[in-house]
């Protein structure tokens, strides 16, 4: 009987163990913060407390994720958007609530398709302190209906990792307190209306890995402290108003794979030091008024370039012979610049090449590439626009030769070795001297006469005066 009493009491006793494990603990003030702030994106008619009485347990929220430290769950991770069929998903009253920032052990927080066109919301200026200690990522994506601007709090998230605001309606200048986020690895500002300069105080970004301004209205020159982000992979400034020279110190980007700046209104030439990027796989310059000479860089220095885009910048003289060397090279485009010149035909033993453009120049000569490299690249080979360019005959009966380019005139006069048939008149004998092939049988007027005569003769109804 007493082994009974002592069997039942342990099972009691493992019973509650489990049924405590199973309710997951939580601070009752950090469950209402949560509800709270979910409430406060997806509407009143939520409830939290009802539908999720365990967030962290039995019954966790979709987008919602905690880690346990300390005997009691916390919340890590919150994702507002529509993502997923269960997300979720932002009413038209979405707004920001104080719970939010209660939320003291939040590492990530990310919102996508949450504010809408109509809804017109803003980023809180303040508060943003109050997750200084623990936030490593912030994410806005897609949020057609956010507006206002960067704030400049957001120098207070000494720990995050990645600041991304991508395509929404923020506007204004890109504040100087980003310079403090010195842990950063990813900024990604894309796809909205910010304008102005870009600080100087992201050069402080030592850890950063990737750096996306794109699509914006950003003007002024690029500050020569972008050279000291020595950690970045991935540069992307492109469609701005960006203006002046590009520094030297962009060489110093030993690093970067990526570099995009095109479709912005750099000039003055390129710095030579942009041949020092050797990790560089794409480089994109397109659109810039560079207005550069192409044989002031060594391009074969650039072992690892697939990309390379220089169309639209104004660049002149010959295609140097270092262009033809880059290994690796899958993509050229040298469209609509003044370059002139003959076109190598080197190219063609870059294997891995799949496009190359060179449409809209001043090009002379021949095209020297074999059938093989037109039926290669196909439509992905262009040189129409070269007024002085032409394209050799024996070429021209194939099915995959570049369009816009005139067929080779030929050559009237010919050496016999080259030629089928030559037509030569010698006035001192006044002979007509035909070569057929390479026979070089030679009939004087006279017997061409007489044997034409004797033709005639025997023609019955033929009548001679």
């Amino acid at each position: 009987m007493l082994l009974q009493l002592v069997l039942v009491g342990v099972y009691i006793v493992m019973y509650k163990g489990v049924a405590d494990a199973s309710i997951s603990p939580m601070e009752k003030h950090e469950k209402e913060a949560l509800y709270s702030a979910i409430q406060g994106f997806v509407g009143n008619e939520w409830n939290g407390s009802f539908l999720y009485p365990d967030p962290c347990g039995w019954t966790t929220i979709q987008g919602v994720s905690c880690d346990f430290s300390n005997g009691l769950w916390h919340v890590t991770d919150l994702t507002i958007g529509d993502l997923y069929d269960n997300s979720l998903r932002c009413s038209q009253a979405a707004k920001f609530t104080e719970h939010l920032f209660k939320l003291k052990h939040l590492k990530r927080l990310f919102f996508s398709n949450c504010f809408l066109s109509d809804q017109h919301k803003s980023i809180p200026i303040s508060n943003w302190d109050s997750l200084a200690n623990s936030l490593e990522s912030l994410e806005f994506r897609s949020n057609p209906g956010l507006i206002g601007t960067i704030p400049t709090s957001f120098g207070y998230l000494k720990n995050l990792q990645s600041l991304v605001l991508l395509e929404n309606e923020l506007k204004g200048e890109i504040p100087e307190a980003l310079g403090n986020l010195t842990k950063l690895k990813r900024l990604v500002l894309a796809g909205n209306n910010f304008i102005g300069p870009i600080p100087t105080s992201l050069g402080r970004l030592t850890n950063l890995l990737i750096l996306d301004t794109s699509r914006n209205f950003l003007s002024g020159a690029l500050p020569v402290t972008i050279g000291d982000l020595s950690s970045l992979i991935k540069l992307d400034l492109s469609n701005n108003r960006l203006h002046g020279k590009l520094p030297r110190e962009i060489g110093g980007l030993k690093s970067l794979t990526l570099l995009d700046l095109s479709h912005n209104n750099f000039s003055d030439g390129l710095p030579q030091t942009i041949q020092e990027m050797d990790s560089l796989q794409q480089l994109v310059l397109s659109d810039n008024p560079i207005g550069d000479y192409v044989t002031r860089i060594q391009w074969r220095n650039m072992k690892n370039l697939e990309m390379l885009d220089l169309s639209n910048m104004g660049l002149k003289g010959n295609i140097p012979n270092s262009m033809t060397e880059m290994k690796k090279l899958r993509f050229l485009s040298l469209s609509n610049n003044v370059l002139s010149g003959t076109i190598p035909s080197k190219f063609e033993k870059i294997s891995t090449i799949n496009a190359l453009y060179l449409d809209g120049n001043d090009f002379t000569g021949k095209l020297e590439f074999s059938q093989r490299f037109y039926t290669k690249l196909r439509s992905r080979f262009r040189a129409s626009g070269n007024v002085k360019l032409c394209l050799s005959l024996e070429l021209t009966s194939t099915s995959h030769v570049p369009e816009g380019v005139k067929q080779c005139e030929q050559d009237n006069t010919v050496d016999s070795k080259d030629s089928d048939s030559n037509l030569k008149y010698d006035q001192n004998s006044q002979h007509i001297i035909v070569s057929l092939g390479h026979s070089g049988h030679v009939v004087s007027r006279f017997t061409f006469c007489y044997v034409a005569r004797i033709i005639l003769m025997s023609l019955p109804w033929v009548v001679f005066l």
